[in-house]
C-alpha cells in the first residue's frame, strides 16, 4: 500500500461519517450475508443462480430434511408407533449425511446415539 493512503482514506471515511453520508445506505441495520464467504470465489456466481433458482446442494437439502425429521420425531408422543419408523429414518440421513463429507458409517451411529442420549438427559 502507498504510504499514507490508509491514514487519507481513514480520514475521509471519518469525514464522510460525520456528514451523515452512510446513514441511508440500502442494507443498513441488517446482518451481513457472511454465507457467500464460505463458498470459494470462483464458484460464487453459479452458487447464487442456482440458489436463486430454487436448487440447493446435496448436503444443504439433507440437512434440512434432518432437521424436519427430528422436528416430526419430537412432535409425536413417546409411545407412538411411527416414532421408530422416523428414528430409522433420521439415522439413514445422517449416515448419508456424514458419508459426504467423508464419515464412516460408525461415528454417524456414535452421533446419532449421542444425540438421543442427550435429548434424554435435556427432556
Amino acid at each position: 500500500m502507498i504510504p499514507g493512503f490508509q491514514s487519507l482514506v481513514e480520514e475521509r471515511i471519518k469525514n464522510a461519517q460525520k456528514k451523515g453520508e452512510f446513514d441511508n445506505l440500502p442494507g443498513r441495520g441488517t446482518p451481513l450475508n457472511l454465507e457467500d464467504m464460505k463458498i470459494p470465489e470462483e464458484f460464487r456466481m453459479a452458487y447464487r443462480v442456482l440458489k436463486n433458482s430454487g436448487f440447493l446442494p446435496p448436503e444443504i437439502e439433507l440437512g434440512k430434511k434432518i432437521r424436519q425429521t427430528e422436528e416430526l420425531i419430537a412432535s409425536l408422543s413417546e409411545d407412538d408407533p411411527s416414532r421408530l419408523k422416523l428414528g430409522k429414518k433420521l439415522n439413514f440421513l445422517m449416515t448419508k449425511l456424514n458419508a459426504s463429507r467423508g464419515h464412516s458409517a460408525l461415528s454417524a451411529t456414535v452421533t446419532h446415539n449421542y444425540r438421543d442420549a442427550l435429548q434424554k438427559r435435556i427432556s
